[in-house]
Parts: C-alpha cells; structure tokens; sequence
C-alpha cells in the first residue's frame, strides 16, 4: 500500500531521509501520515495536539532516520508518535494546572500526579517490565506493544507491521509467554518486582 508516487520501501526512504532527502520525507509522510492521523484521532480528541503530535512524529523522523534499524517502519513510527502524545498531554496539562493556579489567586506548587496512563507507559519503558521486554526478541516486542500497548486490534497490528493476521497471533502467544520467562528471570535475580519505575 503506498499512496505516493514513490514505489520505495519504507526502509529505502528512511536511509534517504537519513541522508537529507527532503523528497524522501515527503513520501513517507504521504505514505503514513493518514493512517497515524486516524489513530492519534483516536486516541486524542483534541484536533490542535493531534496535529502538533503528527508534525513532531515526522520532525522525530527526519532527525533519527538514521537509528531505524531493521524493524518496521510503521510499527517504529507508531512508538514514537505514542510517546509525543503523552508528553503534548502533560504539557497540556501543566500549562492548564499553571492558569488555573494563576486565576485562584497564586501557582500552587503541588508535585503533580502522572496519570495512570503515564505510569503504564514508564514501566514499559523503564520499569521491570520495560526490562523484561528488552529481552525478548524485537519482533515479538513489536507485536506486544501494537496489541496491548497500542490497543490494536489484530487487523490493525498486522497492517501497522506488514505480517499476516496468524503471524500477529502466533508472535503475541509467544512474546507473553517469552515475558512471562523474563518476569520469571528478573524475580529470580533481583527478588520481587518493584513498581513502574
């Protein structure tokens, strides 16, 4: 499925990009861009940082083309927008914390609280959790993430990573019972886990 007039594979252009190949961006812009547009939609209904989001995603692009590494394009691209969204919400969120301290009368300087969302995501990225994934085989992380950090649905996991729907299957049976052994790892050499981050 590629929309632009470029018949490039993903990878192609992204070593294109990497090199300064503005015209490269611009097709893997067209190529993504509708697909992450829908899903950040439906993630934020806030049409003004949806597009903030998709317009730091490929600025994220053309500065780190460079570390793409072999995985798919799309599923890579999905990590990073997903990770511009929770920080254009905190930023949000902050700012609206500040103006509303700003019209009671004074900045209240509470430490804020992440929001449950913002803790998940920290110990998948951090945590033991986090650890644990690392140790899996990158394939079956990309399969997890899309299907239970990301919420898709199998469908939207095989289309987003460019495998068939049973292969997205198969790698998600396996990479939890792949976690589960890490967990099982982490337990044995550091003693019991220990929260998010």
């Amino acid at each position: 499925m590629r929309p632009s007039g470029d018949d490039r594979s993903d990878e192609a252009l992204l070593r294109a990009v990497a090199q300064g190949d503005t015209a490269a961006l611009a097709a893997f812009y067209d190529r993504h861009s509708g697909w992450l547009l829908a899903r950040l939609n439906r993630r934020c209904p806030d049409a003004e940082t949806v597009r903030e989001v998709l317009q730091d995603t490929f600025l994220t692009v053309w500065r780190s083309a460079a570390a793409h590494r072999g995985s798919e394009a799309g599923g890579w691209l999905w990590v990073i927008a997903a990770r511009r969204l929770v920080d254009a919400r905190r930023t949000r969120a902050r700012t609206e914390r500040v103006a509303a301290a700003e019209q009671t009368g004074g900045v209240q300087w509470a430490a804020p609280v992440p929001s449950a969302e913002d803790r998940v995501l920290a110990g998948l990225e951090y945590g033991d959790v986090g650890t644990a994934l690392d140790r899996i085989s990158p394939e079956l992380r990309e399969v997890l993430r899309a299907t239970v950090v990301d919420g898709l649905t199998t469908r939207e996991a095989a289309r987003l990573l460019g495998i068939p729907e049973g292969t997205v299957k198969t790698r998600a049976l396996r990479a939890r019972r792949e976690l589960r052994a890490a967990l099982d790892r982490l337990v044995v050499e550091n003693g019991p886990l220990g929260g998010t981050a």
